[in-house]
C-alpha cells in the first residue's frame, strides 16, 4: 500500500521508520506540505498521510480523488483543516489519530506557565550575556492560584492533574464535565465566569465554529487584569489582534502559545534568514512576557511513537475493510 506522507520531517521518518510495519505499507515522506502547487505528487499513492497545517480544502480533495487517493491519514487529533462534506461526496476514507500522548501537550503547557512566571526565557538570555542581576525577574507562587481549564477531554484532564499537584484551585469549562476533573476538586463554570476568576487561563478545547475566536476583545476584558493566558490548543482559538490589544494595555499580563492562527506559511520551516512578513506575530514577539513555540507540545519521543503506531494500524484496518478511528 503505497503512502505519501506529506509535511514530514526528520523525527516523523525515524518515527514511522522504527515502528513495525508488517502491513505491507510502503512508505514515501515528503516534505513539503500539501497544497494545491504540490497535490500532484499524490497521483498513484492510494494513501496519503497529512499533518495539521496540509491543504485538504475541497480543490485539493477534488485532485486527490481525481489521481486514485482513497484514503486521508491524518497524523492528528484534529481535523479542523479537512472538508469533511466534500470528502465524503468523493468517497474519501479519512481517519485520523484520536489521542497519542496527552502528557505531552499538557506538559508543555505547564512548561510555559513556569517559564512566563518565573521569567526563564529572560533569564537564560540575561545571564549568557553575563548579566546576573534580578531585577524584572519575579515570580508569583502557583498553590493556591486559580487556575481555568478551558476543554477537559484528555489533554485537558492531563493539565489538570498536573495543576492540582501544584496546589492550585481548578474551574473548569467544557459541554460534556469530566469525571476526573471532577474528582480532583475542579468546579465547572460557564466560560464567563471561568474567565472573570481564573488567574491562568489554559486553552486545550478543539477548534470548530463555536470555538473559532472563543477568546476575543471581550472575553480578554473579563479576565483579572495582569491574567495569564495559554494556549496549546489550536491558533484559530484566540483573535490574535486582539492579544496585541491586551498586552499593550497589561490587561494580559502573561503570554504563551505553541499555536498560532497563521502559522501554516511559518511553522516548521527554518526561516532565520528570512525577514518576518506576518505583522501581527513580529508584534507578539517584541512583547517580554510573551512565549511563542513553533507548535512543538505534541514533540516526544513518546507521541510521535504512538502517532506513528496509531496510523499504521489506521491505514491497515482501512485496507483490511475495517477501518477504524474514522473522522
Amino acid at each position: 500500500m503505497r503512502t505519501l506522507l506529506y509535511s514530514s520531517q526528520a523525527y516523523d521518518r525515524d518515527s514511522f521508520l522504527a515502528t513495525p510495519n508488517d502491513g505491507g505499507i510502503e512508505l514515501y515522506f515528503q516534505p513539503a506540505r500539501l497544497t494545491l502547487d504540490t497535490v500532484a505528487l499524490t497521483d498513484g499513492y492510494p494513501v496519503i498521510c497529512a499533518f495539521i497545517n496540509d491543504d485538504l480544502s475541497t480543490p485539493v480533495l477534488e485532485r486527490l480523488a481525481a489521481g486514485g487517493t482513497r484514503l486521508v491519514a491524518l497524523r492528528s487529533a484534529g481535523f479542523n483543516h479537512v472538508d469533511l462534506p466534500a470528502a465524503r461526496r468523493l468517497g474519501l476514507t479519512v481517519v485520523r489519530v484520536p489521542a497519542y500522548s496527552p502528557h505531552a501537550v499538557a506538559e508543555h503547557a505547564v512548561a510555559l506557565i513556569l517559564s512566563l512566571n518565573r521569567h526563564l526565557h529572560r533569564a537564560y538570555n540575561r545571564t549568557r550575556d553575563g548579566d546576573f542581576t534580578l531585577h524584572g525577574l519575579t515570580g508569583f507562587d502557583l498553590v493556591g492560584k486559580t487556575v481555568g481549564v478551558v476543554g477537559t477531554g484528555q489533554i485537558g484532564a492531563a493539565f489538570a492533574r498536573i495543576m492540582a499537584g501544584f496546589g492550585c484551585r481548578l474551574l473548569a469549562y467544557d459541554p460534556y464535565p469530566n469525571p476526573d476533573v471532577l474528582a480532583l476538586g475542579g468546579r465547572y463554570l460557564p466560560l464567563e465566569q471561568v474567565l472573570s476568576q481564573a488567574q491562568i487561563v489554559s486553552l486545550h478545547c478543539p477548534l470548530n465554529d463555536d470555538t473559532r475566536h472563543l477568546i476575543n476583545a471581550d472575553s480578554l476584558s473579563r479576565m483579572p487584569r495582569g491574567a495569564m493566558l495559554i494556549n496549546t490548543g489550536r491558533g484559530a482559538l484566540v483573535d490574535t489582534p486582539a492579544l496585541v490589544d491586551a498586552l499593550k494595555t497589561g490587561q494580559l499580563g502573561y503570554l504563551g502559545l505553541d499555536v498560532y492562527e497563521e502559522e501554516a506559511q511559518l511553522f516548521f520551516e527554518d526561516r532565520s534568514d528570512l525577514p518576518l512578513q506576518d505583522d501581527v506575530l513580529a508584534r507578539l514577539l517584541t512583547f517580554p512576557n510573551v512565549v511563542i513555540t513553533a507548535h512543538q507540545a505534541f514533540l516526544t519521543h513518546e507521541a510521535l511513537g504512538a502517532i506513528a503506531q496509531t496510523t499504521l494500524e489506521n491505514i491497515r484496518q482501512w485496507a483490511a475493510g475495517t477501518p477504524r478511528n474514522l473522522v
